[in-house]
């Protein structure tokens, strides 16, 4: 069953979690309901892309109505396909929010536990993943392209909630919209990286397909890294949906040729 089910023009929700835990926020933007033009046309909720930045905002105000969590209360990061995971609180609540500027910087993933806060990331086909253990109201969402993948940013964030006491069978993870394997291709020197990333024995997640050209599968690369890390098969949910494939409902960088909006991976605990 698909774990993301759409709820709005504007967005997927994570449905899989939220019909166990109403009062959970969670889920994925889509590219329809904004007010953005051209190559960004309609809900790009990206800073970085070279889009008009009242325009950004505005976009970003519709987002919040529709999810019924206000914009001062969200956080985002420059996000740099590094792996630095950084925790958040209310006091942190509202920088990124509004204005690239003032987000977190050289942060990939946010994760916490209180609530009345959106952890908010930009995608446009790189994986978002996110992050629930019910039993600590912990929270988290990641962005995982293929260097954050390699860089094992999903084993990270299981680490980090080491640290706070929760063990790995504790965290239910999804997998959110992406490129698929047939949309992405790469070159030996991103298979390399993939090897190494992954235990000997692994069932390797991509193909051959021509002289050094490689499709890679970069749900699966994740998937595989957290069982790894002790994240239980039944605990990770993963979507069928693919940012590139779905030229309606998403952008896609790799299918835009680079010029193109952002899509935002979400949740929060609403404030009771």
């Amino acid at each position: 069953m698909e774990p993301f089910v759409k709820k709005h023009q504007s967005y997927f929700s994570l449905d899989s979690w939220i019909n166990q835990f109403p009062e959970l926020t969670a889920g994925f933007s889509t590219k329809n309901g904004g007010t953005s033009k051209g190559n960004f046309e309609s809900l790009n909720l990206g800073f970085h892309v070279s889009d008009d930045l009242s325009t950004v905002c505005t976009n970003r105000e519709k987002m919040a109505q529709v999810l019924q969590f206000p914009l001062r209360n969200w956080v985002g990061a420059e996000q740099i396909h590094d792996t630095v995971i950084k925790k958040i609180t209310k006091a942190d609540r509202g920088t990124g929010s509004d204005s690239y500027n003032h987000a977190f910087k050289g942060t990939d993933a946010f994760y916490t536990d209180e609530e009345g806060i959106l952890l908010t990331l930009c995608f446009a086909d790189c994986v978002p993943l996110y992050f629930l253990a019910p039993d600590r109201g912990m929270i988290g969402i990641a962005h995982a392209g293929w260097k954050g993948s390699v860089g094992l940013i999903a084993k990270k964030m299981i680490l980090a909630w080491g640290e706070e006491g929760i063990r790995p069978e504790q965290i239910v993870a999804a997998i959110g919209p992406s490129i698929c394997e047939k949309c992405y291709i790469v070159d030996k020197h991103v298979i390399n990286l993939v090897e190494k990333s992954l235990e000997v024995g692994e069932a390797l997640p991509y193909n051959l397909i021509s002289e050094g050209q490689y499709s890679l599968n970069l749900q699966e690369l994740n998937r595989q890294i957290l069982l790894e890390s002790g994240v239980p098969e039944r605990n990770i949910l993963q979507t069928h949906l693919c940012s590139s494939c779905d030229q309606e409902e998403f952008f896609s960088h790799r299918r835009d040729k680079g010029s193109t909006g952002r899509m935002m991976s979400f949740i929060g605990w609403k404030e009771k």
